[in-house]
């Protein structure tokens, strides 16, 4: 029994000893990972690079154990353990100088047989396909990080040891690891152990993080109380107060000259570490050494907000506690009317944090403060808080939503403002899923919200007057506002209850529409009736966007992208384009996917007047005043093709592609305005060119138009089938 329960671990580590003569390396450390990514950090020389060395028999262990999902691998030799599945990213990269990208890659291919191929490494990284003769010395730090990555991608691990992926890589690319290393945690066939000094990506990546003190692993600490508690950091791994932090200082005016002391509450303790020098053989510190050893200064050192400094709120309360509503604004221009907000939403019996989003630097009293949102940008302090207004409100806004990201009781978002304080707010409010209450009160929402809104489910209430102090008129519009960010809410916590009692629901899937492709949406909507609840969206541009949207939220169980329509527009430039993630969170999610070629046949203008010059003497077809169609051509059907074909091909869950060869909508048929079977074959032809087709991905032709209702009840027969082979029944995100 107790061995059957060993197997699920995909790494089990017990008692491990490593000498190195007489040093003590590692000891006797345990640690098990189950599956998923989980991170490892420590200061340098605490063992972190030798535990990934013993598990991967590159260092002789003298005691303990390694079991990789269940089978021994103590003391085995390093080729024997990559054959048993165990993937290994050295620190350092460790690549050929000579050998070239492709040479690199070809050399690790065939180990294990498996999903990751050349192929896939190229459609994942498609800067190494650019640079596939380029040898390994040619290649940049990012460049050569990929490489290493992808070479051991190419074993197909079930366990992935990365040894410090991320050191000496640019922000920019230590993003795009850290997004790479979610999607591998997505992998169930995967498990990866991550070996950092980022705090900020090892948090992001894993739920839970062990921290190594002088070879062993001193605790496993709830990542998102590590990512938000400096002072913690400071205790356990070392982590100083940087210059970049200080939260007392207006840094729009700290070059006008020295500056009075800031008031504090209480002394500031700075804690490191280990007070006596470490060896390899030394103990681990007891916290109340540290703690005694900590010094106090009160000149020269400024402290973090008195929030980030006092004793943090129990995890639990945090991340999985009762929910919270989060006011967000800039505390340092509309503190007094965001505190007004809040106080009535507490009244309401609501939970309540004020978080402060400003960018000039000054202290304001909060839960909150932006010092420690802007700890959560890849580059910290010093890219939010600078001269350049535009770049640091950028810069903030991307701390805010990476914050927000990590926040596991968010019940409803608020604030007020005007439009820099929307541009801050709003992209982290797009990162929450559809139906949390997000609502934004500011002086701009009577005109164009679209570049804040997006696809997202944002509340926009005018505020008549100017967010600038309390009156009359904004009295009332912000307690509107907050009341109804109340009450949306409290009735949205109730329908999670009653929903909690009803057990359950039918998996949604979502089905994209336009007017030429209503038939058949409306045959597959009543067919799928009783198995799934079917969300219809308008593909008028941010119609894809917006089930997109519900796809990253795990608010879908399949799509059926019957009408992409929105490509047309994008390419040849109309008024409802798609953006060019279309089909990303497909790609990314890997649900059901059943596809189509709905309404390729058009591009959308607005009045025939408004036809950009050189489309003039197309074929039109004007569908009322306000909407022009324009037939497209075999040649622009062949570049769509081909575009269409580029995201299929990253697509790694299950893809069926449906090509109507008795025309792609209502006015492509026979006899109808644009019926052209050329231009038709002209897509089809591409597509069937350049999608590699496998047993998971497949193009279907079928001799019937798009709203024929068999061609439905194909769609409806291929996505019945793919959902129950995936097992993709989930709980909806409520």
């Amino acid at each position: 029994m107790n061995e059957a329960r060993r197997t699920s671990a995909a790494l089990e580590v017990r008692g491990l000893d490593v000498y190195y003569g007489h040093s003590h390396a590692l000891q006797g450390v345990d640690l098990t990972l189950e599956s998923g990514v989980f991170s490892v950090v420590g200061r340098n020389g605490m063992g972190k690079t030798t535990l990934c060395k013993a598990i991967m028999g590159l260092v002789g262990v003298s005691g303990g154990s390694i079991r990789v999902r269940g089978e021994d691998v103590t003391r085995r030799p390093p080729a024997q353990i990559a054959r048993l599945g165990v993937g290994y990213v050295p620190q350092g990269r460790r690549l050929w100088r000579s050998l070239s990208v492709d040479e690199h890659l070809r050399l690790a291919g065939g180990l294990r047989s498996g999903a990751w191929t050349v192929e896939r490494i190229y459609d994942t990284f498609p800067r190494l396909a650019e640079r596939k003769d380029h040898g390994g010395g040619q290649l940049s730090g990012g460049e050569q990080q990929m490489l290493a990555i992808s070479r051991a991608l190419l074993t197909n691990p079930h366990l992935l040891i990365m040894d410090e992926p991320t050191e000496g890589l640019a922000p920019v690319i230590v993003a795009q690891v850290e997004e790479m290393l979610l999607r591998l945690g997505e992998d169930s066939d995967m498990s990866v152990l991550v070996i950092e000094q980022n705090i900020g990506v090892a948090t992001a990546i894993s739920r839970n993080v062990a921290i190594m003190v002088n070879g062993r692993v001193h605790r496993i600490i709830d990542s998102a109380r590590l990512a938000a508690d400096r002072e913690l950091q400071q205790r356990l791994l070392g982590v100083g107060i940087h210059a970049e932090l200080e939260p007392d200082v207006d840094i729009s005016t700290a070059a006008a000259g020295p500056k009075p002391a800031p008031r504090r509450d209480g002394p500031v303790r700075i804690y490191i570490s280990n007070p006596a020098l470490p060896t390899r053989w030394s103990q681990p510190v007891p916290i109340a050494r540290i703690e005694a050893a900590a010094r106090t200064r009160s000149t020269e050192v400024t402290r973090l907000e008195e929030t980030t400094r006092r004793r943090r709120e129990p995890v639990a309360a945090q991340a999985a506690g009762p929910p919270v509503v989060l006011v967000v604004g800039t505390l340092d221009t509309k503190g007094q009317e965001l505190r007004f907000i809040r106080d009535i939403i507490a009244a309401t019996g609501l939970r309540t944090r004020l978080v402060d989003v400003s960018t000039s630097g000054k202290h304001s009293s909060c839960d909150v403060s932006a010092q420690e949102i802007a700890l959560n940008h890849g580059r910290g302090g010093a890219a939010v808080f600078g001269a350049d207004r535009g770049a640091a409100v950028t810069a903030m806004a991307d701390a805010f939503a990476n914050w927000l990201r990590r926040q596991g009781n968010v019940a409803g978002v608020i604030s007020a403002g005007g439009s820099g304080a929307a541009s801050l707010v709003a992209p982290g409010m797009r990162t929450l899923p559809v139906g949390m209450p997000k609502l934004i009160i500011s002086s701009i929402a009577s005109g164009d919200v679209g570049p804040y809104v997006g696809p997202a489910d944002i509340t926009m209430m005018y505020s008549v007057t100017d967010v600038q102090g309390l009156n009359a008129i904004s009295r009332a519009v912000l307690a509107n506002g907050a009341n109804a960010l109340a009450g949306m809410v409290k009735a949205r916590l109730d329908e999670r209850a009653t929903s909690a009692r009803e057990a359950g629901g039918l998996p949604s899937v979502g089905i994209t529409m336009f007017g030429v492709t209503t038939p058949a949406v409306q045959k597959i909507a009543a067919d799928l009736h009783d198995s799934f609840e079917c969300l219809v969206f308008h593909a008028t541009g941010v119609g894809g966007r917006s089930m997109e949207k519900l796809v990253e939220s795990g608010q879908l169980a399949g799509v059926i992208d019957l009408t992409t329509t929105e490509i047309c527009d994008l390419l040849m430039g109309g008024v409802f384009p798609a953006t060019e993630d279309r089909f990303g969170a497909i790609i990314r999610s890997r649900l059901p996917f059943v596809g189509s070629v709905g309404a390729l046949d058009m591009v959308n203008f607005g009045a025939p007047d408004t036809i950009p010059e050189r489309y003039r003497g197309r074929k039109f077809y004007v569908h009322n005043p306000q909407v022009t169609l324009m037939r497209t051509t075999a040649e622009e059907n062949e570049r769509m093709g081909r575009w269409i074909a580029e995201r299929l091909n990253q697509m790694d869950g299950p893809v069926r592609f449906f090509l109507p060869e008795g025309g792609v909508s209502a006015l492509d048929a026979r006899g109808q305005p644009f019926w052209d079977p050329d231009a038709d074959a002209a897509l089809f032809r591409a597509l069937e060119r350049d999608v590699r087709q496998t047993g998971n991905r497949q193009l279907i032709r079928t001799p019937k138009n798009i709203n024929d209702p068999d061609f439905a009840a194909a769609i409806v027969s291929a996505f019945r089938t793919l959902f129950g082979r995936t097992g993709a029944r989930r709980r909806l995100a409520r």
